[in-house]
């Protein structure tokens, strides 16, 4: 019997640090090749040069990672289909001299021009972040399991461009029968980095909003915290957890699965947004993760008993269960600090 296709808004990244050398070089390996063969006729052969050329610079484990860190800029918007073209305002982000400018740049392409069933060789017009935002605007806030309900909806037969809060309640209740987070976790997590990556959005007390509507309702909770990321501390931040790693695993590996990706994430155990400004850049409140175990442990589908040993979310599919069981943290890792951040993720995070 055939599987069944299911139609959902399917978003992947390969590179989610839009500030990162390697989103960055990447963009300008395709614009510049795009410029040099303006006028060419789109085909698999000019496809596959573009791809050598990236894979020349950032080189990947087989040519389908390549593909997947080109095809991120056409369903984030930046790039158009057959290589045709790039958005308008590409050169501004590429020019930006600050993280807040770059961010205000990507915020309007991807708002005006994203659509994740697209890719070099197919293209789609159905705007899933626009539909979002619209959503948003309309119903005032979004949790994250409003954020993986919408990833069902079929955008083109909606003619409004949005939900109101009666269909957006259908939708989630439909989306819980179907266990469509349990099942595509992963990709709702890349969701979930887009929107972190839009100006004036924030996440505060299990919500999406628009910072001013946050303001409204969270004014004294955000005021008497500080949610704005200092990016130098951040990376002093990420640096100790990379010599952390180093020290304990004898190079800088993930420290969940013991490998050395070429990407690692600074997790956090305790929410960045809940955390003061002495939790957020504390070490001890972090992990240095893949972006699969990041996600993971975000979401509170994993968590970790005071021994390291890994805890698992009845959520989880029985598959990734399997996979994941055997992996603990090394007590090395465990030290008193890390144990109470440990303690309030298994409390406050974690979907037991």
């Amino acid at each position: 019997m055939a599987q069944k296709y299911e139609d959902y808004w399917k978003i992947t990244l390969e590179y989610s640090d839009i500030n990162g050398e390697r989103f960055i070089g990447t963009l300008k390996i395709i614009v510049n090749f795009i410029d040099k063969n303006k006028g060419k006729p789109f085909s698999p052969e000019l496809f596959s040069k573009l791809q050598e050329e990236v894979n020349k610079i950032y080189p990947k484990v087989d040519m389908a990672s390549v593909r997947k860190s080109i095809n991120q800029f056409v369903k984030l918007g930046f790039v158009n289909f057959h290589l045709e073209s790039y958005h308008e305002d590409v050169p501004r982000f590429l020019e930006a001299k600050t993280i807040k400018r770059r961010k205000l740049v990507f915020s309007k392409i991807v708002y005006t021009n994203s659509s994740f069933n697209s890719s070099v060789t197919k293209d789609s017009e159905k705007h899933e972040i626009n539909f979002l935002i619209k959503t948003l605007e309309e119903v005032g806030k979004l949790s994250r399991e409003d954020i993986s309900a919408l990833m069902t909806i079929k955008i083109e037969e909606i003619n409004k461009g949005y939900l109101i809060e009666e269909e957006l309640q259908k939708t989630k209740a439909e989306s819980k029968k179907i266990k469509f987070l349990e099942r595509k976790y992963n990709q709702a997590g890349h969701l979930n980095t887009i929107l972190s990556r839009l100006d004036d959005l924030i996440f505060v007390q299990g919500y999406w909003m628009f910072r001013e509507d946050a303001l409204d309702q969270f004014g004294e909770y955000l005021r008497n915290r500080d949610h704005k990321r200092d990016y130098y501390l951040f990376r002093l931040y990420k640096n100790q957890l990379k010599e952390e790693s180093a020290e304990k695993l004898g190079n800088i590996k993930c420290m969940l699965e013991k490998l050395e990706y070429p990407s690692l994430v600074a997790s956090h155990l305790k929410p960045f947004i809940l955390s003061n400004k002495k939790e957020a850049y504390d070490s001890n409140n972090g992990l240095l993760l893949s972006r699969n175990m990041d996600i993971l442990v975000d979401l509170g589908y994993i968590s970790f008993s005071d021994n390291g040993e890994i805890l698992l979310s009845k959520e989880l599919p029985k598959d990734v269960k399997e996979y994941l069981k055997g992996f603990s943290l090394d007590k090395d890792f465990l030290n008193n600090k890390r144990l109470q951040y440990l303690q309030y993720h298994r409390i406050k995070v974690f979907r037991s």
